[in-house]
């Protein structure tokens, strides 16, 4: 058994999203996401299937430039090489879970 928490060692940054690997599995890895509210996570693509469920607070998602207003609870997915992006409308989590094949280097760059 894995275990992980979305609140436990919870971090915001001032000026960015904080992005943090919780585990991974042999097929996955899930990240936890910290945004404030007015953080954005620029348009970008992934070249892997990902499901993005939102823990706490609010997010704009915006796919193929079509905004869709996310709040807690809220869970999507996105099949491979789908432009999107993120901007928290609050102080949010946000649980991305992306295939092991993927990398968190990958993610960390589109908050650069």
């Amino acid at each position: 058994m894995i275990a992980s928490s979305l609140l436990k060692n919870l971090q915001y940054q001032k000026d960015k999203p904080a992005i943090s690997v919780l585990l991974e599995t042999g097929s996955t890895k899930e990240i936890r996401i910290a945004m404030r509210g007015g953080h954005t996570m620029k348009e970008h693509q992934t070249p892997f299937p990902i499901v993005v469920e939102i823990f706490e607070g609010a997010v704009d998602f915006g796919v193929k430039g079509k905004l869709y207003p996310l709040k807690k609870g809220d869970i999507v997915a996105l099949e491979a090489s789908v432009p999107h992006d993120l901007n928290a409308k609050e102080d949010s989590i946000v649980r991305l879970t992306l295939s092991k094949s993927d990398t968190v280097q990958r993610v960390k760059k589109v908050v650069e």
